[in-house]
This record gives structure tokens, C-alpha cells and sequence, in this order.
């Protein structure tokens, strides 16, 4: 497997442990979008793409994702700790929906989105810098928000 195509999008916010997301394409076919660069206590590490864990509320059939208190259907009550609990003991909340197969494999991907975010980070300092154009993605949100603040 060959990444033949790594782009990242800097997050400006510092308050917060996200520093950027990244795409990646594969072997020039396949493209994982959402990956994060998270600050963490020992250092950066790539978060795969993932999505909220959901269940149904027993009243309605409704649809929540496992921290909700209440339906959003019907408003009953839901019983706390509803998801599995993962290998710490705390509730599974997320599940990937794509990630590395095997430690190497995630070694050379994370390895290869840090050197780019570093890359990135060190143009990004540079006068006249431009960002990769995130076009087919929605990360305006994140620039948005920040200039609210």
C-alpha cells in the first residue's frame, strides 16, 4: 500500500486538542477522508474517520446516540450506560469506520499524516501561504467557529 496523496487542514483553535484533519488517497484509488490530528498526552496521533454509536430508544423505537439522556422522539427517559464497555471499562461510544488492519499498517499511515501535518504547519508560517483547498469537504464549520469566538 502506497499514500500517494496526503492533504491537511490546520485548525487554528489551540483551546482545543484537534490541530487538523487530513485525507488521505491510497494506491491513487481510494480516497479516507476525516482523519484527525489529535494533540494527546504523549504527543500527536492520527484518529480514524468514525461515527457515534446509536441504539433505540425502548418507548418509541426512536434512534439515539448512547450519551443521550432522554429520546429524541419522544422525550421518555433512557437508561444510563446502554453501549458496550471497551477493554478500560468505559462505554464504547464511537466505532471506526475505516482504520490500518494491523499495528504496522497504522505506524506508516500515522507516521506519514504527521510528517505532513508538520509540512504543513512549517508553510503555514511561511508569508504568502495558501491552504490546501478542502473544496469537496465540509471543514468550514471549524473556521466559522473560530471566528465567532
Amino acid at each position: 500500500m502506497e499514500l500517494t496523496e496526503i492533504r491537511i487542514k490546520l485548525i487554528r483553535d489551540k483551546a482545543d486538542k484537534l490541530r487538523a484533519f487530513a485525507s488521505i488517497t491510497l494506491d491513487q484509488t481510494l480516497v479516507i477522508r476525516d482523519l484527525k490530528i489529535i494533540e494527546g498526552g504523549n504527543g500527536l496521533f492520527v484518529a480514524m474517520p468514525s461515527r457515534k454509536l446509536c441504539d433505540r430508544c425502548p418507548a418509541c423505537g426512536g434512534k439515539n446516540h448512547l450519551r443521550s439522556r432522554f429520546c429524541n422522539d419522544c422525550g421518555a427517559r433512557l437508561r444510563d450506560y446502554r453501549g458496550r464497555m471497551d477493554e478500560r471499562g468505559r462505554p464504547r461510544l464511537y466505532a471506526d469506520i475505516s482504520h490500518p488492519i494491523n499495528q504496522d499498517a497504522r505506524d506508516y499511515v500515522q507516521g506519514r499524516v504527521i510528517h505532513a501535518y508538520k509540512h504543513e504547519l512549517d508553510r503555514s508560517k511561511q508569508d504568502g501561504y495558501v491552504a490546501t483547498t478542502f473544496d469537496d469537504l465540509d471543514y468550514e464549520y471549524y473556521d466559522q467557529t473560530e471566528a465567532d469566538v
